[in-house]
């Protein structure tokens, strides 16, 4: 459990101004953003079970967050949330998509793509575990950039891959789906579609982004997935699995997860490929985890100094005394975009997510 007496507000916005301070990003804006975020969990005293079982965090902490360092060295803060559904549903996206509007009038951001697949993400007897997360990035200057995540398996499983290739064509990106299933969709079950995610912007390099999760999956599977950007070497990809792994065979706790990236004029190709690794399942405390992300920051030639302090900015304890607080790591490689992404559980309301083992 969090703080004792702390409420959920409390808790997450102390960590979040740790993690701004420790990159030297403002704080103002990214803790008004949480709030909202929120809404009416933020006074929620953390000594009550979570408000609804949200599938952000292990322990349904509604926020995680992470640091992003492009191979430039330039640092952004994520948060990654969902905001507290309305009515008895914890699948009801009313109140997250009011919140959407509110953020795209506030910040004057145009909603089109999220309302051309709006009705296929969002249908009214949803199921899954969830409807509608944000994406909040903050960067040194400027406002904050958004993004939502819709859910595949809202309608089934077995309707998955039409949701994706519907949105995709609605989106103009032609030739995606093709794409994506001929590079990622190769093991049958094992592989399924995860995430359907909209940048909510003007920009001509706005992105859509599909993700995929491979279960039971070598690092040779991602690395055959990663091969759908052209000049990426799939070497990387095998190499910081295994890094951040521990020279796993195979992946048969949480799996793999690749995504894709599209923007611009390019309909069927995609611009970034990312890796997901979920160490927290594959290492007995996260003071392994620390060292092995280190090892795979150095091979990429990375400085782990800005990750050290981000991570001290939000642990609540000491990282022998179990798993979960390191719960993914990422590789983006392709573009102008790659880099380095280390996403930190809160947890709020367990900690550590998982004893040592």
């Amino acid at each position: 459990m969090g703080a004792a007496g702390a409420t959920l507000g409390e808790y997450t916005k102390k960590q979040l101004s740790n993690l701004c301070d420790s990159v030297g990003i403002a704080d103002s804006t990214p803790l008004a953003m949480l709030a909202k975020l929120l809404g009416k969990s933020d006074s929620r005293p953390l000594s009550m079970v979570p408000a609804w079982p949200s599938d952000v965090a292990d322990d349904h902490t509604p926020a995680e967050f992470s640091l992003a360092v492009d191979n430039s060295g330039r640092c952004r803060i994520r948060m990654l949330g969902e905001t507290p559904p309305d009515g008895g549903s914890s699948l009801d996206p009313g109140a997250a998509v009011a919140l959407l509007e509110e953020l795209a009038e506030t910040y004057g951001l145009p909603l089109d793509r999220f309302n051309a697949v709006r009705d296929l993400f969002l249908p009214e007897n949803p199921s899954g575990l969830f409807t509608l997360w944000f994406s909040f990035i903050f960067a040194p200057d400027g406002p904050p950039a958004i993004k939502v995540y819709l859910n595949p398996l809202v309608s089934g499983r077995e309707r998955a891959g039409e949701l994706v290739a519907e949105g995709l064509d609605r989106l103009g990106l032609t030739g995606a789906y093709d794409t994506i299933r001929e590079n990622a969709l190769l093991r049958g079950e094992l592989d399924q579609f995860t995430f359907f995610a909209v940048d909510i912007s003007d920009s001509p390099q706005a992105r859509v982004k599909v993700y995929l999760s491979h279960h039971a999956a070598t690092a040779e599977a991602a690395a055959r997935a990663a091969k759908a950007v052209p000049d990426v070497d799939p070497q990387q990809v095998i190499d910081f699995c295994r890094d951040t792994g521990g020279n796993a065979d195979y992946f048969e706790g949480r799996p793999l997860i690749s995504s894709y990236a599209f923007s611009g004029d390019d309909t069927a190709i995609p611009s970034n490929y990312s890796i997901y690794v979920p160490i927290r399942s594959y290492v007995p405390d996260d003071e392994v985890a620390r060292d092995r992300v280190w090892r795979a920051l150095r091979r990429q030639g990375v400085d782990t100094g800005i990750f050290e302090q981000a991570l001290s900015a939000v642990a609540p304890r000491p990282l022998a005394d179990g798993a979960g607080l390191l719960a993914h790591t990422s590789l983006r490689i392709g573009g102008s975009h790659s880099g380095v992404t280390l996403y930190l559980s809160s947890e709020a309301y367990q900690s550590p997510s998982y004893p040592p083992r």
